[in-house]
């Protein structure tokens, strides 16, 4: 009955903070603090549950580490220029409050954590993972997890054993786990590999008296250079999920908040807009343009689930009072609460404010500049994949002149790789279209797969008066209708049309 009770309070909380466009995670907090207030126990192997849900976290955040990608410009200077700045701000404040200096410091450097699941829930929702901006936030974040996790070593304070350096052995087994799951075909079985692999490494890490946690991340870091690396994150992303409600729930189980922590936790969420103001100006110093810096300050403008862990572990080895455990708690609730709707209608809000934040852009020639001339070419490819090339190298074998745009710089890379010419620049940005000359463009296909950035390109180019001819793609008949009626001259089904020429074809 218990297990009823606990799992049905969650996915109703749940449901409702998602209906009102708050993450779930918000409402399986509350969810606990509800539980608690009918004095309604915690499920059997509850704690148990949440330990195996952090360790498929860290396991899927090794499995995103690639040492490229965390040495860029952005990531270093703006990540760890960020973490320093609030991590010595915060650890100050907290010390002066009268907490340890360990305590303090570890809880100052928590805060300055932005919460993954949230980055990435709003850059998946919006198609922005694979941008330019995407990716910067996302190394950030995970170079704030390799951060949180050495964090969470120390908080919890525990004396390795001296076998502990044997888990600096643990990369020798990389082509053991390699060959495991190169022949691991089917799904289901990645997925038991993947969940066998973090438990085995929190095991080992556990039984040398190091955090399972670590384990875990150093398993997955062993496989971060497997093809099939970001499939198998993708298929663990729902247990992991699935299992963090669990470690939600039994915050909000452990102690019901009183007046102070309230207090103490709005202290902190009134903090949280200097933090935001902190990302935007060091990403305008690294050179990115106001647009971009606003929009990915407002996604790391949040509070992290690795502070509550981190804090949990404080609290455990009493480097902090036990009332940190439910200030913070609901300081993260909040942070995400109000990050929500604020990444919602971020292109809206910056579009109100771009004449006074774009005074503070660096002239710089960084990969984000916005293209301003597209030279003699007279046609124009949005999205350059697999169709945008195809439709590339159609008009460039019929002598047009002919240009790509893309947003992806790993796409930007591979495309310039084969000697087309492409430039970067993001479909979604007003100013795009403001700064190309459209008058001299006979025409513009759009590839994107995004039916939304399709349907909002038509519309804004027709508004900007361009009158040449527009081709897109569309999946459903509904779709084309719309697209026709914003402005596109012709519109494909491009699997209603790959079977008419695989019948035009066989037939000939």
């Amino acid at each position: 009955m218990q297990e009823l009770l606990c799992l049905g309070a969650a996915y109703l909380a749940g449901l409702i903070a998602s209906r009102l466009s708050f993450p779930p995670l918000v409402g399986y907090l509350l969810a606990g603090y509800a539980l608690n207030a009918f004095e309604i126990g915690a499920m059997p192997n509850l704690s148990h549950w949440a330990d195996i849900g952090i360790e498929l976290l860290l396991f899927t955040v090794g499995l995103k580490i690639k040492l490229t990608s965390l040495l860029r410009r952005e990531v270093l200077s703006v990540g760890g220029l960020h973490l320093l700045i609030v991590s010595a701000v915060s650890g100050a404040v907290f010390f002066g409050l009268g907490e340890k200096v360990t305590g303090a410091l570890i809880l100052g450097t928590s805060l300055a954590f932005s919460s993954t699941v949230l980055a990435a829930k709003v850059l998946e929702d919006s198609s922005e993972l694979s941008s330019l901006h995407g990716r910067d936030v996302l190394s950030i974040l995970i170079f704030q997890d390799i951060v949180a996790i050495a964090l969470l070593a120390l908080a919890e304070g525990k004396q390795p054993s001296p076998w502990a350096l044997c888990l600096l052995l643990l990369p020798l087994l990389r082509p053991v786990a390699h060959f495991f799951l190169t022949i691991s075909h089917a799904a289901e079985l990645r997925l038991l590999l993947g969940v066998a692999l973090a438990l085995g490494g929190g095991f080992l890490a556990e039984s040398v008296a190091i955090a399972p946690d670590i384990g875990a991340l150093l398993t997955g870091v062993m496989l971060a250079s497997h093809p099939k690396s970001e499939d198998l994150a993708h298929q663990l992303w729902s247990i992991k999920e699935l299992l963090l409600v669990a470690f939600f729930l039994q915050i909000g189980l452990a102690e019901l908040p009183n007046q102070h922590d309230l207090l103490e936790a709005l202290k902190l969420l009134l903090f949280l807009p200097l933090q935001g103001i902190l990302f935007f100006m060091l990403f305008l110093l690294s050179g990115l343009r106001a647009r971009t810096a606003f929009v990915s300050s407002l996604v790391l403008m949040t509070y992290s689930e690795f502070a509550l862990i981190t804090t949990d572990a404080m609290v455990a080895s009493h480097l902090l009072s036990p009332d940190w455990k439910t200030i913070i708690s609901l300081a993260v609730a909040g942070s995400l609460a109000l990050a929500a709707p604020l990444n919602r209608f971020s292109k809206p809000i910056f579009s109100i404010l771009e004449p006074y934040l774009s005074r503070f852009e660096k002239k710089s020639g960084h990969p984000d500049r916005l293209p301003e001339t597209i030279g003699r070419a007279e046609w124009l490819i949005v999205g350059m994949g697999r169709m945008g090339v195809a439709a590339y190298l159609t008009l460039h074998q019929e002598d047009k002149r002919v240009m790509g745009i893309d947003s992806d710089p790993i796409v930007l890379k591979k495309v310039i790789g084969k000697n087309l010419r492409v430039v970067y620049g993001d479909a979604e940005d007003s100013e795009l279209w403001e700064r190309l000359p459209l008058n001299r463009l006979k025409g513009i296909i759009l590839t994107m797969p995004e039916f939304g950035l399709r349907c909002k390109t038509v519309s804004e180019l027709r508004q900007k008066g361009f009158t040449g001819q527009i081709g897109t793609i569309c999946f459903h008949a509904e779709e084309k209708q719309k697209l026709e009626g914003l402005g596109a001259n012709f519109v494909i089904h491009p699997l209603y049309e790959a079977g008419c020429q695989l019948a035009k074809q066989i037939i000939e």
